[in-house]
Formats: structure tokens, C-alpha cells, sequence
């Protein structure tokens, strides 16, 4: 049985940082794409980044480009998120989830993920 369980959201002030850990089972991990998405209230879901089988690629979404770090550590069947210089537009409800198709890299689009955690809550204030 396929499962994804999110930890690590919580309240911070602007410019504060938090870690999310995304820890699966249920399948080889390693042969998957992850991703991590948010949701915002009154707004449709969208992608913040990727992270190929054993982190070689990593690809993120402009607004979070260079204030976040997508990793994963294999043995422990884990991906993390790493999220430095928070602003309060980056609350939201973060959830990871794990590619349709394991070759898929740089996939944006939650329709082409086909596992989904049921997400930590991020709440920034300022």
C-alpha cells in the first residue's frame, strides 16, 4: 500500500525558515520522481519542485527558486524541503507526491503525479 506522510509545517515569521520531510512506503522509492506542491485557500494547487531518483536534478518553481531546497535520502525513503527566506505568500497546505511514470524529471503538472501525502500546513506571518 502506497503511503506518503508529511511532517515539519507549522507557523513562522517572514524571513524564518522551516524543513518538511515527506516520508513514503509501499514502493521501490528510489525509482521514482518526487515532488513536493502547495495550496493556498481559494486557490488551485500548484507545483514548487522535483527531484529525479537520486537527486542529481532538481527543478523548481520561479517563486521559490533560490529560497528553497528539494533533497531526498534514499535509504530512509524520504524527501525533504527545505524553505529559507518564507514570505507570507508561501502559505499554504504542502503536500509531496510521486510521479505517474518513473523517468518523468521536471513534471509540473499534479495530473501527472498519481500519489499524494495529505499535507502539512506552512502559515508565515508578517
Amino acid at each position: 500500500q502506497v503511503q506518503l506522510v508529511e511532517s515539519g509545517g507549522g507557523l513562522v515569521q517572514a524571513g524564518g525558515s522551516l524543513r518538511l520531510s515527506c516520508v513514503a512506503s509501499g514502493f521501490t522509492f528510489s525509482r521514482y520522481t518526487m515532488a513536493w506542491f502547495r495550496q493556498a485557500p481559494g486557490k488551485e494547487r500548484e507545483f514548487v519542485a522535483t527531484i529525479s531518483w537520486t537527486g542529481e536534478i532538481t527543478f523548481y518553481a520561479d517563486s521559490v527558486k533560490g529560497r528553497f531546497a528539494i533533497s531526498r535520502v534514499n535509504n530512509d525513503n524520504a524527501v525533504y524541503l527545505q524553505m529559507n527566506s518564507l514570505k507570507p505568500e508561501d502559505t499554504a497546505v504542502y503536500s509531496c507526491a510521486r510521479t505517474r511514470t518513473p523517468t518523468l524529471w521536471r513534471a509540473k503538472s499534479s495530473n501527472e503525479y498519481d500519489y499524494w501525502g495529505q499535507g502539512t500546513q506552512v502559515t508565515v506571518s508578517s
